[in-house]
């Protein structure tokens, strides 16, 4: 594959570059390590003072499945990971399962973050710094999106205290992951280039 083929291919998620010889295994293997990525990233969790949600590395894993998977199968990948969860695998957060927990919500906006992220990733969203900047922060919004008004009705916080307790604390982790990602997707495009 030459250098050109691989930067101007359409609808191509770094997942799509793997050899393809039995394209159905190696997409459930993709769809069912996103999973346990996410299960396993989950587990990097850091309290916050004053919240029932800790710091993971959660998002950062759903974000980077949707976005090195695609629409498809991160979106495949967040419904193994969540329908697991629910049905008692303890790989949420901290160790927990089930709808009950009050940071249940970010768990499906998730599922949707990976999905929008990776129908970007398609139209080129994580192939430069700022590109992937973008995409990362529309991927972050749906979570918060989903994930603060479901911690108010969890909890019986008013929206506002669900905002301070599930939005504000986490927006300079969560731009620490954006520039991880912002630095690895389009480094790992660069590095294809090369090899192709």
């Amino acid at each position: 594959m030459s250098t050109a083929a691989v930067s101007t291919r359409p609808g191509e998620v770094l997942a799509d570059l793997l050899p393809a010889s039995a394209s159905r295994v190696r997409d459930i293997a993709l769809v069912l390590g996103g999973a346990a990525l996410t299960g396993i990233a989950a587990q990097i969790a850091v309290p916050v003072p004053g919240s029932p949600v800790p710091v993971t590395g959660q998002t950062f894993a759903a974000l980077l499945v949707g976005t090195a998977l695609g629409a498809r199968r991160g979106f495949l990948s967040l419904a193994v990971y969540t329908l697991a969860g629910m049905a008692g695998v303890k790989w949420f957060a901290e160790g927990g399962s089930g709808v009950a927990a009050p940071s249940f919500g970010y768990v499906l906006g998730m599922l949707l973050a990976a999905t929008l992220v990776g129908a970007l990733a398609r139209r080129g969203g994580d192939r430069s710094v700022l590109r992937t900047a973008g995409t990362m922060l529309l991927g972050e919004a749906v979570i918060y999106a989903i994930g603060v008004p479901y911690l108010a009705l969890a909890t019986g916080m008013t929206l506002t205290q669900a905002v301070a307790a599930g939005l504000t604390p986490f927006l300079i982790g969560d731009a620490l992951k954006a520039a991880l990602a912002m630095g690895a997707l389009p480094t790992a495009w660069k590095l294809a280039e090369r090899r192709g």
